[in-house]
């Protein structure tokens, strides 16, 4: 079965009931989410999330699998401000922790950004972090995020994540999340050649290394290291490229989440609504 969702929220009184919710009026059978605001460190405590019921709500609709994005604020790769990493550890253990209270296995990271120091050293800062932080006994996979190559991020390739695998100690707790904007962004062809890079991936790091695939149509021709994702079929990569990689049959248990913009809505044009119900739809088919 095609695991298909999109990002939800997570906010009011509901809490993760209410992103278990969200998840089911697109039709989905997986979501994505945070566990609080991506860009602070303000979290409400795991006992008011109604983990609970949004967990019995999964059951009765037969949803297994959810996967949870770290927050943008971690940056593991800044080895120009001892701060700003010390930050992206501590925090980092704290979402490992919480995705492993709302019964999540998959925790996608941003890599990270080297701020001008250079891809050597700012992989060596990730290592490093990782190194501190993961244990044989960790019960979470960290996924790292193909990325664009936008500023000075890392993972825009495939030989940057290898190199980090090698050099993690625990790196059988390690995985990757596809992005197919980001791919598409760091000049891979995605709309042509997919299974070339699968192909390619499967030689560096091994196709059950893939734990997630963020489903996006990008707004930039290929290699413009720009990450602006567009939605189905309205970007350079197009809905045939993106149907073909939610079917294939190599990534069927993969849980598979769309990003895409939020759309003007038929009845209010002033008003942005998620198109994800319907992406879903035409995706499934």
């Amino acid at each position: 079965m095609i695991l298909l969702g999109s990002h939800v929220g997570m906010s009011g009184k509901e809490q993760f009931l209410g992103s278990v919710k969200e998840a089911l009026s697109y039709d989905a059978n997986t979501f994505m989410l945070y566990t609080g605001a991506p860009q602070n460190t303000r979290r409400k405590k795991l006992s008011e999330l109604r983990i609970p019921e949004g967990q019995a709500l999964m059951k009765e609709h037969g949803i297994s699998q959810f996967v949870v994005h770290a927050p943008y604020i971690i940056n593991l790769g800044n080895a120009a401000n001892p701060d700003t990493f010390k930050l992206a550890v501590e925090f980092l253990q704290t979402e490992i922790e919480r995705t492993i209270g709302m019964g999540s296995q998959t925790l996608i990271l941003h890599p990270g950004s080297h701020v001008g120091e250079g891809v050597e050293k700012g992989i060596s800062k990730i290592v490093e972090g990782l190194n501190e932080i993961l244990t044989s006994d960790t019960p979470v996979n960290i996924a790292l995020e193909t990325m664009a190559g936008k500023g000075s991020e890392i993972g825009r390739n495939f030989d940057e994540l290898a190199e980090i695998y090698d050099r993690t100690i625990c790196s059988d707790k390690l995985r990757v999340c596809f992005d197919t904007c980001h791919l598409n962004d760091a000049g891979y062809d995605v709309k042509n050649d997919f299974d070339g890079i699968l192909t390619e991936f499967d030689k560096k790091l091994g196709i059950s290394q893939i734990a997630a695939i963020h489903i996006n149509d990008s707004k930039n021709e290929r290699g413009m290291a720009k990450d602006r994702h567009a939605n189905i079929g309205d970007g350079f990569i197009g809905f045939d490229a993106l149907h073909y990689i939610v079917h294939h049959p190599a990534l069927t248990s993969v849980p598979k989440i769309l990003e895409t913009p939020y759309i003007p809505s038929t009845d209010d044009p002033d008003k942005k609504v998620a198109p994800y119900k319907e992406e879903i739809a035409r995706l499934r088919q």
